[in-house]
């Protein structure tokens, strides 16, 4: 057993970049164990992941604000504070803020991420009740 208590010990906000639109931070909650990764990621408004994929699956605790989380073919989904999300094995999808609200939510990820393509300003929906 190990216990975490709210931040990786050590653990610094990080602008995340390469695989994401828009800015982005994140904080470490736990470091990676045992397969597992549990990070706070702070979405700015219209910011969102690329496409990717998690080997074993994902969890977003979603913390503040709204967002959209989208499988692929299938349309973008809105979450908001309190919203639960299960991404199965290797489902290809993205998630990230509004175009007016910041997002944050808590990631458990399990086994590793497959980053993919950026996703196509077209498939990002424009205010909060665009489908």
């Amino acid at each position: 057993m190990k216990v975490f208590h709210g931040r990786a010990e050590g653990g610094k906000s990080e602008q995340r970049g390469a695989t994401f639109t828009g800015v982005v931070y994140a904080d470490p909650v736990m470091a990676p164990t045992d397969g597992v990764t549990i990070n706070t990621v702070f979405f700015s408004p219209s910011a969102r992941t690329f496409w990717h994929t998690h080997e074993y699956g994902q969890v977003l605790t979603v913390t503040a604000g709204r967002g959209w989380v989208c499988k692929e073919g299938e349309p973008p989904q809105e979450i908001r504070q309190g919203d639960i999300v299960f991404i199965g094995p290797n489902e290809r999808h993205w998630h990230g803020a509004s175009d007016a609200s910041y997002m944050v939510h808590i990631a458990t990820s399990l086994g590793s991420a497959t980053w993919q393509e950026e996703v196509a300003e077209a498939d990002y929906p424009q205010g909060l009740n665009a489908r």
